[in-house]
């Protein structure tokens, strides 16, 4: 894997993954940026999000669950000095689909925090990372609305 990061403005930079894709980062205006983009510790956050959901969701597809939605909430909390480490990571699962077993959707989430999600095993190192459910049915789910 490879990534670049490269500074555009103040503290305003791109980041690009080996995949060609490009995310823009930026600080707070206390810290010189112009608040034009992500921080790169929400980036984190957000990794360890994309990585579990997709690991639930293929572990949950792989097992035959028909999962049409999956949406995870996270929230951290950070050491109060340098380094500002995440102490502690809360996860918030809220997947839907058919008929979904219960018991297997906990243990796709489980399977996710101790065996796949890299990222989670990596920061289970200095966070403590919990987490919570819900599965819905999506045939009780209201329609967006149009």
């Amino acid at each position: 894997m490879k990534a670049r990061i490269k500074l555009v403005d103040g503290m305003m930079f791109v980041g690009e993954s080996g995949s060609g894709h490009a995310v823009v980062m930026d600080g707070a205006p206390e810290y010189g940026g112009r608040n034009m983009g992500i921080r790169p510790m929400e980036m984190l956050l957000i990794g360890l999000g994309g990585c579990t959901a997709f690991d639930v969701v293929q572990i949950l597809r792989k097992g035959r669950e028909h999962v049409s939605d999956c949406q995870v909430e996270v929230t951290a909390e950070r050491a109060e000095t340098d380094p500002k480490v995440f102490t502690k990571i809360h996860l918030e699962y809220r997947v839907v689909g058919m008929d979904l077993a219960p018991v297997k959707v906990e243990r796709a989430i489980q399977l996710s925090k101790e065996k796949y999600c890299s990222a989670s095993i990596m920061l289970g190192a200095v966070a403590e990372i919990t987490h919570s459910w819900t599965a819905l049915d999506e045939a009780a789910e209201p329609e967006a609305a149009s």
